[in-house]
């Protein structure tokens, strides 16, 4: 069983405290911190501010709409995150999707943890916290390391500590936004995966990245035939000549042979043109032969 989180409501007392500039708490070492900081408290919606360090940029409103009718149900389980601000401000450190929820069904009040953070900590807990998310693209995880070696300085060796990452893992996250961008919005629409990715990084030449981007797109190719298209690429051979698409018949045209050939009375012959495509060859031995298979198509 999980444990229940206890959370307090601010009160009177609390919101004098943050509503007299002397006793404003900014710091740790303050007086009355102990009372805000590391606490979960139920703050007022209007009280925040969103982070300008959100790396996501782009929210599915379908999926807040999903968020927000779970909250109305059952509230907000997991509390948001937010820094205090001067006076009775809060800056949104994560849960941004929670936030946005929230005041859609038109919540007052939401359950947040209280942090004291400068700017450059504020960025790197947005980044790290955004990092952790699984449901991010290959994409939005490059730019948040980009953002936190640009930004905060830190080496490959250090973000990998920090994140808990293998230093190969972020150094083939970062490769990615060498790709053309129209290749990276590609990735982030889920076109292709962070493994096509990798394999178009090879192609230095910018037109020849984005021919094979539309081979990728248009013949449905596996991430292992872009690799082998890409090699043939690089070793000087032509695009158009050398697309090289699945010899191996597919599972679902194995599966449905036998019961076509035995349907027609003949060993039906199958040519793959391309992934999941094909066509089918039907013999026929005479002219008798002919009609019997064409009243059966009939």
């Amino acid at each position: 069983m999980a444990k229940a989180i206890k959370k307090q409501v601010l009160g009177r007392g609390l919101s004098a405290l943050l509503n007299n500039p002397k006793e404003d708490v900014m710091s740790v070492k303050d007086k009355n911190a102990d009372k805000f900081v590391g606490n979960i408290l139920e703050i007022d919606l209007e009280a925040i501010v969103v982070n300008p360090f959100q790396p996501r940029t782009h929210f599915n409103e379908d999926s807040l709409k999903e968020l927000a009718s779970s909250i109305k149900e059952l509230g907000v389980i997991q509390p948001i995150t937010v820094r205090k601000l001067e006076g009775n401000k809060f800056q949104l450190v994560s849960g941004e999707r929670r936030f946005r929820a929230s005041k859609l069904i038109g919540l007052k009040n939401i359950p947040a943890y209280i942090r004291i953070a400068n700017d450059q900590e504020m960025l790197e807990m947005a980044l790290v916290e955004n990092i952790q998310r699984s449901d991010l693209d290959p994409i939005e995880i490059a730019l948040s390391y980009q953002q936190l070696i640009d930004q905060i300085k830190l080496t490959q060796e250090k973000l990998s500590r920090r994140v808990g990452k293998n230093r190969s893992t972020i150094a083939n996250y970062l490769r990615l936004l060498k790709l053309d961008p129209i290749i990276q919005t590609g990735m982030r629409d889920g076109f292709l995966s962070m493994g096509h990715g990798r394999a178009l990084i090879n192609i230095f030449d910018e037109e020849k990245q984005l021919e094979i981007y539309e081979s990728i797109i248009k013949d449905k190719l596996s991430v292992r035939q872009t690799e082998q298209l890409v090699k043939k690429v690089k070793e000087g051979k032509s695009l158009k000549t050398e697309l090289v698409l699945p010899k191996e018949m597919p599972k679902f045209v194995k599966k449905g042979l036998k019961d076509i050939s035995s349907y027609f009375g003949h060993k039906v012959e199958v040519k793959i043109s391309g992934v999941d495509k094909g066509k089918i060859i039907i013999p026929f031995h005479s002219e008798e032969d002919f009609i019997r298979i064409k009243k059966l198509l009939e």
